[in-house]
């Protein structure tokens, strides 16, 4: 006979967290968002931390290189999508680790015979305004000097001109030779007054550059996550069919950490993949796995050697797996279940696995509802879809600025590999949906509106951490009469009456 559970699942809209005391400490300025990212044993410290609780999903239309910046700049971390070839993801990766560095392998490099107009064109395609000229034009060429903007007007010069009759050259450049470090370079850049300083090796080939914008972010972004290197934390997304060749090419390429992404976590196939990982690099990889809905599942993936584990199948925006399979369960039922089984397996066994909330989010105080729950953090599609950062195009759509968004599993994605069931290489039928979403602007400005809100809430539970959120939240089931109450109600609202009016 089929298991039947008593109780009916429900999503993060049901429920409601109750007051707690709150204390003169419970400030929002005093509440830390610090959580972990990958499992850990009782007494040690995770591998990889994240300073908000919040990464992006692994979707093409959602987490490229721009999205993972601005994403580690705020202090979560982003997965870059895995249905692309494998050069292009690593690739992806790689743009990502060079950013943000405190030591930046030059990737806008220039002969001293070129022109004006080509460092005019190299300026237009890769947007730097420093450009390093080397004797053969590639990064680690011997230095000849620099071209800023400061040394060229294309309104006073013609663009035949040489760039060697008008670069900084080599020397009256300030420069640092290696070995050097960070704190050595910033000061001689903050000594001298530059924006910019070469350093080259002993035979004067150029090495790096260090740059004074990324002392001065770090400074304007205390939460970024940054790793030995001073570079930012990136994931990425692995199948279950190419993991051999795409793992060590991401791995080279930079990846912090990987997850497999797939709709449904509870497969031979999840285990085989996390067994060669954890047998090809120990535990010196770290990778998530998933999606799961049950104590059942998560225990499954936690014996198979998961460092974090997924929740949710079915409830995202853009996902139809419910309608079209009748496979899921609701996110807020699935993450209380899930987080029980977390709890219990922490105490069989002295590991911790972080679990991850994914799907279900629509308004901004259903986060806090995940992290009450017991989720650790929250994997977020059409939330961070929306912003400037994420890959797809902005347009206009009967007056109104929208963003493009669609499911990995929708037939514009293809992404057949996100369902495989060891069957042929193909998408039998879609399981996602193409579709348009309003356009919210900057990363960062929504982001930290977000937070606010999360920090505000967590006050209102008498909790300045997410572990002593997830100890001290009461949460209520609502009716549906007592939703509508929750929301403007019996009132003309004044947006709408003056809209009707023009």
């Amino acid at each position: 006979m089929a298991l039947y559970f008593d109780e009916a699942s429900h999503t993060f809209s049901e429920y409601l967290l109750v007051p707690g005391y709150s204390s003169e400490h419970c400030i929002p300025a005093n509440v830390k968002l610090a959580t972990p990212l990958v499992a850990y044993k009782k007494g040690d410290k995770p591998a990889l931390s994240l300073n908000i609780p919040m990464v992006s999903a692994i979707m093409q239309s959602v987490s490229g290189e721009k999205m993972a910046q601005a994403l580690a700049r705020e202090g979560g971390c982003s997965f870059i999508y895995g249905s692309q070839t494998i050069e292009s993801e690593a690739a992806m990766v790689a743009k990502v680790k060079s950013f943000k560095a405190g030591f930046v392998p030059s990737d806008s490099n220039i002969r001293p015979d070129q022109t004006l107009a080509e460092v005019m064109e190299l300026k237009k395609r890769l947007g730097h305004s420093t450009i390093a000229v080397t004797d053969d034009g590639t990064p680690n060429g011997l230095l000849m000097g620099v071209v800023s903007s400061r040394d060229w007007r294309p309104s006073r010069m013609d663009s035949s001109t040489k760039v060697s009759s008008f670069m900084t050259p080599f020397s009256r450049l300030i420069y640092a030779k290696e070995p050097v470090t960070l704190s050595e370079a910033n000061d001689i850049l903050w000594d001298h007054k530059l924006n910019s300083l070469p350093i080259v090796d002993k035979e004067n080939h150029l090495k790096y550059f260090v740059f004074r914008k990324d002392y001065d972010s770090h400074k304007e972004n205390p939460n970024e996550i940054l790793d030995s290197q001073k570079r930012y934390i990136v994931g990425a997304g692995i199948n279950t069919r190419d993991y051999e060749t795409r793992i060590p090419a991401l791995l080279a390429s930079g990846a912090d950490i990987l997850c497999i992404d797939s709709s449904e976590g509870f497969s031979e196939w999840q285990k085989k993949t996390l067994s060669w990982v954890k047998k090809t690099y120990g535990d010196t990889v770290k990778i998530g796995a998933g999606n799961i809905v049950d104590g059942e599942g998560f225990r499954f993936l936690a014996d198979s050697g998961a460092d974090f584990i997924k929740v949710g199948i079915g409830g995202g925006s853009i996902c139809i797996t419910r309608e079209t399979k009748g496979i899921g369960r609701g996110q807020a039922t699935a993450i209380i279940e899930v987080a029980k089984a977390r709890d219990e397996y922490f105490l069989e066994t002295g590991k911790y696995i972080p679990i991850c909330s994914d799907g279900g989010i629509v308004l901004d105080y259903h986060m806090t509802l995940a992290l009450a729950m017991g989720a650790d953090f929250i994997m977020l599609g059409r939330y961070f879809a929306r912003f400037d950062e994420s890959p797809t195009e902005k347009v206009n759509i009967n007056g109104n600025y929208m963003k493009e968004y669609w499911g990995e599993g929708s037939a514009r994605a293809r992404n057949w590999q996100r369902y495989d069931l060891g069957g042929e290489g193909k998408l039998s039928f879609v399981e996602g949906v193409d579709s348009y979403i309003p356009y919210a602007g900057s990363l960062k400005d929504n982001v930290q509106l977000t937070l606010s809100k999360i920090r505000s809430t967590m006050c209102n539970c008498g909790a300045l951490t997410i572990p002593e959120l997830q100890e001290k939240a009461k949460l209520t089931l609502v009716s549906s009469t007592s939703i509508v109450e929750g929301g403007a109600h019996d009132v003309l609202l004044k947006d709408n009456h003056e809209l009707q009016k023009k």
